[in-house]
């Protein structure tokens, strides 16, 4: 049986049991400076990624932690690049923290075969159980516990809301780099699923070079009444501005699994709030800094999702974006 808990549950509870913790042993804790690995997804140098690690270290300062004070911090970057998460990630088991955040399904499958011991908190992570991550959501067991971001299903929203906005959709391209988006199997199994029932067809692209996007992108523009489904990819992440810019030029309207795409100029966005997510996880970073297993710490589940449209991108495609969706939408921008 499944057991999900909602983000009020799991702060509610987490917070009574921090209270209870004895003051004795928070100062004895504290007494020496604790070791954290974090490892990014992203590019050091992307405001989006630094925006997470914020987010997550602002976590952190609320329950006690700061860095060069009580807490030591590394972090890699792995910016959607293979080669740098096989690097980077035997590299911080090396350094022996005392727990590590994990960004990325990528990242944690190359976590997992480095250290089956070291705790292991994750983010944006995609159906931890199908993918072999933990046994349970209740009870993760072994050294992984954390949040995930999007159950494989969300591939048949995403196909749905793309339909609505462009009812003469007719073909989907789903696009990914299977080097480090490994979740995107699953999505496109739902979406391949849900496919028929909305008269569409599929296809499916995958890209390992930034020179391999734009002849994709070209080549689903030659096709009628064709959209682009882009699922959660660290590698097209990075290069969102360049995603965006060619569906723009190339007249291809698109749904995206983070606001930041629509913020680019993206067409259209429905997902969860990653900054929220990693302000969460310092919750559970805490609690293994403080004595806490993972194996004892259930999975999160995101509970809320936001669908959000580009007026202006959508004007731009031609495209009168119905009624019944705009009442839907959670925000609308230009």
């Amino acid at each position: 049986m499944t057991v999900t808990i909602g983000r009020r549950e799991l702060l509610a509870a987490l917070g009574s049991a921090a209270a209870a913790w004895p003051m004795a042993a928070r100062a004895q804790q504290g007494e020496r400076v604790r070791r954290l690995g974090i490892l990014m997804n992203g590019a050091e140098t992307d405001p989006l990624s630094q925006g997470y690690v914020a987010a997550f270290q602002q976590g952190l300062r609320a329950l006690g932690w700061s860095n060069g004070k009580n807490l030591q911090t590394d972090i890699r970057w792995t910016s959607g690049d293979p080669e740098r998460t096989r690097l980077y990630a035997p590299e911080l088991v090396g350094l022996a923290p005392d727990v590590i955040l994990c960004v990325s399904s990528s990242n944690l499958a190359a976590l997992q075969r480095a250290t089956p011991s070291l705790p292991i908190v994750f983010t944006l992570v995609s159906d931890p159980i199908a993918q072999g991550f933990v046994a349970s959501l209740a009870r993760p067991g072994g050294n992984i516990t954390g949040f995930t971001a999007y159950e494989s299903s969300i591939g048949g929203k995403w196909i749905d809301l793309l339909k609505q906005i462009a009812p003469e959709l007719g073909r989907v391209a789903v696009l990914f780099n299977p080097d480090v988006s490994i979740q995107s199997r699953l999505y496109l199994r739902s979406v391949e699923a849900a496919a028929p029932s909305f008269g569409v067809e599929v296809s499916v692209n995958r890209v390992r070079s930034t020179e391999e996007i734009e002849p994709v992108v070209a080549a689903v523009s030659q096709q009628r009444n064709a959209g682009l489904i882009i699922p959660t990819d660290a590698f097209l992440t990075v290069r969102r501005h360049l995603v965006v810019e060619l569906a723009a030029r190339y007249r291809v309207p698109a749904i995206y699994p983070q606001y930041e795409y629509v913020a680019a100029g993206g067409l259209m966005y429905y997902g969860i709030d990653f900054n929220d997510q990693f302000r969460q996880a310092a919750v559970y970073v805490d609690r293994i800094l403080r004595g806490g297993k993972p194996a004892d710490l259930p999975i999160h589940q995101p509970m809320k999702f936001r669908l959000v449209i580009n007026l202006k991108a959508a004007r731009d495609l031609g495209i009168e974006v119905p009624m019944g969706l705009m009442l839907r939408t959670d925000e609308v921008t230009e």
